[in-house]
């Protein structure tokens, strides 16, 4: 997330050459993706949240997705809730975006109501990934589980790999693949390429924050280089509890 999203902002220049972001982060400590260091971890982000509206920012992402995911389902919506009542009791309101609900939301954004996806996980934390968006009406038809323990070899991993690896997936009847159900694993210089070689659409959990991060600036969500989501197509989509803009194309129809 630390290196994706800003890669992601400073590709925007071509478009918006006098557009300008800062970009603060505020750390939660985890080492091994056990159960017991996300709830641990999850447990200290109302510390970051309050930490980071000190610096009277615009928008808040929440960069683990699977802290969220192992919570329990739907967990999302209840972080970004009390996050966001965290700087409000700071006095500096300001909206929270979880990886977690922007990977939900950007699949349902593109209309992916079936998928595959890889991620750096043990298998049964990415089962409950599966569970969680299956909970959320995304039918999860494929998924490899990596099995990395260790946080820094999940930042390690090559993301040339990826590609291949999602070849490998049982995706023909997928609406769109994700490369990586996983912020802290990059995917980022590998999504243009699975979709050439995939011939669908593909996300990842870091593309998905950063178009809901657009979003929640009321800035058009486009970057190039970045995938379908952030091609422009949904430039201007809603987020999640708004209603569409006339005439956003959604599902297939206009609205």
């Amino acid at each position: 997330m630390e290196t994706e999203v800003p890669a992601i902002l400073r590709a925007r220049r071509a478009l918006a050459p006098d557009e300008r972001f800062t970009f603060h982060s505020s750390r939660m400590r985890m080492t091994h993706v056990t159960p017991e260091q996300l709830r641990a971890m999850d447990a200290d982000s109302d510390r970051c949240a309050a930490e980071l509206s000190d610096a009277r920012v615009d928008v808040l992402g929440y960069a683990c997705l699977v802290a969220i995911m192992s919570t329990g389902l739907g967990y999302h919506r209840t972080s970004e809730e009390r996050l966001h009542l965290r700087t409000v009791e700071n006095g500096a309101p300001a909206p929270v975006v979880t990886s977690a609900g922007a990977l939900v939301n950007g699949l349902h954004t593109i209309g992916a109501r079936k998928i595959a996806l890889l991620a750096p996980y043990m298998r049964p934390l990415t089962r409950t990934v599966v569970d969680y968006l299956t909970h959320e009406d995304i039918e999860v038809l494929d998924y490899e589980a990596l099995e990395i323990p260790d946080n820094l070899d999940v930042a390690a991993h090559d993301p040339a790999r990826l590609p291949g690896l999602a070849r490998a997936l049982d995706y023909a009847d997928a609406d769109a693949v994700v490369l990586s159900a996983c912020v802290q694993m990059p995917s980022l210089d590998a999504i243009e390429e699975a979709e050439q070689l995939l011939g669908k659409p593909v996300v990842s959990a870091a593309v998905c924050t950063a178009h809901q991060l657009l979003r929640a600036l009321d800035l058009d969500a486009v970057a190039p280089g970045a995938g379908h989501l952030l091609s422009g197509t949904y430039a201007r989509a809603p987020l999640p509890g708004r209603p569409p803009a006339p005439g956003y194309l959604m599902g297939g129809g206009t609205v």
